[in-house]
């Protein structure tokens, strides 16, 4: 039987037709088969590790929650060392160049989503093969050839590949500007410790010279003792043993003074500051006392839970690109401008050439890359996620240790300033008794013993309840506002990811869909 002609061509079109859909339908479900690789971890909220209803009180009226806490010390020397260095620490320089990295980054992503123009221009001397497919007389000769275009492309990104990617940049920023933060605050807060640490060793100092001279005068005493025929040698000697003693403590704390100086320094980034540093006093505690309870919303406050949350979010986002990267990449190709043989017809109007349209990619089959790239994406936000937990759990730790420690410290002082008070008594009591002739001077010695181990007590626990304040301002927050800080040079697009973060990080796992969400 003998076929028309055009109807086997419209049969065989039909044919090539459907194949062609039917292709294109398995590709893209090919394409897009990322089922089964999900992640398992879940976030806590600082919320959730409440015993009871403490995380939903209202923020108590704490000092230590300033940003500038160490000004209630009233301390100008302290001001002036903070100061200098929270402007040339080279560590706190290092955080905000991994910030101004992380904002340019940002840039680079945020690239992706925008049209792309080019310029070329080709320029050639070229012999033509008289074998090819140039005809004559071009074939076997010699000539010139030239190409001048505009080159524009833009990818169409319907399935939100890069704007995942622009998220991801986004949260990278925010995890880095809470890290500067947090690297301030640390900074801030170890130049305050060791500032208190010097003015312990000088209170320490002060004991230590005050026993010197008491010391000194009681020696004088036994003397004259000695020579009315009231004492013996034994008593001479018991005296001037106690006098190296004091001079030895007073060396010690010299050597802590001096290391303490060297720490500020550097802290400070400043070397030749350690000899002019004067050595502060220590001042009087803050007058509050330490809650019985803090709401644990506080410490979405600390720089970095905040950066950790930022951190889940850019490795959600991750996940996102990593899943559209299954779909079909779609761009709009386009150039215009001039191509000739011969130089001097480059720019003719006749030389004239222009052509646009689309250009898709499939990734029909990749040897499982795109598979496993999503899967160590997927690792990373359960990592991500974890770490964020990690540090939560850290957190909670780290005030509790501190509300424990400040708490136990105002007990302790109380029961010192009563034992201190006894020990003066007894040691008066017991030098009166010695001149009176009615002990001996052993009694003397250990009741003043009892006495310099209160002072030094006195002076230490001062200084813990200092520290103590400073580290849970530090464990606090320091005064980190709740809301991210926005520094990257793209505002509009880090307040369209604090807006995502809200709904994402919201005691739930991100949202790892590849479409960006909806500002």
């Amino acid at each position: 039987m003998i076929q028309h002609p055009q109807r086997h061509t419209d049969r065989r079109k039909r044919f090539v037709l459907a194949m062609a859909a039917a292709g294109a339908v398995a590709a893209l479900a090919g394409c897009a088969d990322f089922s089964g690789i999900q992640g398992h971890a879940k976030m806590r909220e600082p919320s959730s590790l409440a015993a009871s209803g403490a995380a939903d009180k209202a923020s108590p009226t704490l000092p230590w929650l300033r940003s500038d806490v160490w000004r209630e010390y009233g301390d100008a020397q302290l001001d002036a060392l903070l100061e200098q260095a929270l402007s040339g620490n080279p560590s706190l320089q290092q955080a905000r160049l991994r910030l101004e990295r992380a904002q340019a980054q940002s840039g680079v992503a945020r690239a992706a989503l925008l049209p792309q123009l080019g310029a070329g221009a080709e320029i050639n001397r070229e012999l033509y093969s008289a074998n090819s497919l140039y005809p004559p007389p071009l074939a076997g000769s010699v000539d010139n050839s030239g190409t001048v275009q505009l080159q524009g492309s833009w990818e169409l990104d319907f399935f939100g590949k890069n704007r995942a990617a622009l998220d991801s940049a986004i949260g990278s920023v925010q995890a880095a500007a809470a890290d500067a933060q947090a690297a301030r605050l640390l900074l801030a807060s170890n130049v305050v410790r060791s500032y208190y640490q010097l003015a312990r060793a000088g209170a320490q100092l002060e004991v230590a010279e005050r026993t010197l001279e008491q010391r000194k005068e009681m020696l004088g005493l036994v003397r004259s003792r000695l020579a009315a025929g009231l004492d013996t040698q034994l008593e001479l000697r018991q005296s001037q043993g106690g006098i190296p003693e004091a001079q030895l403590q007073i060396e010690a704390l010299r050597e802590q003074q001096a290391l303490a100086k060297n720490a500020l320094a550097t802290l400070v980034g400043d070397p030749s500051i350690a000899q002019r540093l004067k050595v502060p006093s220590l001042p009087a505690a803050l007058g509050v006392s330490a809650p019985a309870e803090v709401p644990l919303n506080l410490l979405g406050q600390r720089a970095d839970v905040v950066a950790a949350r930022w951190r889940v979010e850019a490795a959600s986002r991750d996940t996102g690109m990593a899943r559209a990267q299954f779909y079909p990449n779609i761009n709009l190709k386009a150039y215009a401008g001039f191509s000739a043989l011969g130089f001097s017809n480059l720019f003719k109007s006749s030389s004239e050439q222009w052509g646009v349209g689309p250009a898709i990619n499939l990734p029909l089959f990749s040897g499982g890359r795109l598979r496993a790239n999503l899967r160590v994406k997927t690792a990373d936000l359960d990592t991500a996620i974890e770490s964020y937990n990690g540090t939560v759990l850290e957190a909670v730790h780290d005030v509790a240790d501190q509300l424990v420690t400040a708490q136990s410290l105002e007990r302790q002082q109380t029961e010192q300033r009563n034992a201190q008070q006894a020990a003066e008594d007894a040691h008066q009591i017991a030098v009166q008794r010695y001149k009176a002739g009615l002990s001996t001077y052993l009694q003397v010695l250990a009741t003043e013993s009892n006495v310099l181990q209160q002072r030094r007590a006195a002076v230490d626990l001062k200084a813990r309840v200092i520290d103590t304040q400073v580290a849970l301002w530090r464990a606090l927050g320091g005064g980190l506002p709740t809301s991210p800080v926005a520094l990257a040079n793209d505002r509009g697009a880090l307040e369209n990811g604090a807006i995502r973060l809200q709904s994402a990080l919201a005691g739930q796992r991100p949202d790892t869909a590849a479409a960006p969400a909806t500002p």
